[in-house]
């Protein structure tokens, strides 16, 4: 018999496989931005972390920063299954920029109260 309710249970999943979500994003952004990553280095990691996730049990993602993070790594391992060096230097820019864009994303949502933004309002102090 379980200790746990069954909201537990899949509150505890659904934080599991966001976190791995983002686990999987910082990867690829470490790796990308590496010098020495080479093609091999990087699909094999990639895959790695795929068959992680894979793993887990799926979840539904309300947000729309996690939603498209997931659309975003299944769009990646898609176009990575035939990667070599030369491909890979081809791509390594432009995904630094996407997964640049989702980090501005995951900030957009963060809120913050007013009083807490240091803007135009509070410069005739002092």
């Amino acid at each position: 018999m379980s200790r746990y309710t069954p909201k537990q249970i899949e509150k505890y999943q659904r934080q599991k496989y966001i976190t791995f979500l983002e686990k999987i994003s910082k990867n690829l952004f470490r790796m990308l931005r590496q010098e020495g990553t080479t093609a091999t280095q990087f699909s094999r990691k990639f895959d790695e972390l795929m068959q992680k996730l894979g793993e887990l049990e799926s979840i539904r993602l309300d947000s729309e920063y996690l939603q498209e993070t997931q659309s975003y790594i299944d769009r990646l391992h898609l176009q990575t299954k035939e990667i070599n060096d030369k491909t890979f230097e081809d791509i390594k820019t432009a995904e630094m920029s996407n997964l640049n864009r989702l980090q501005k994303l995951k900030q957009k949502s963060n809120y913050k109260k007013d009083k807490h933004r240091h803007g135009e309002r509070d410069q005739d102090w002092g």
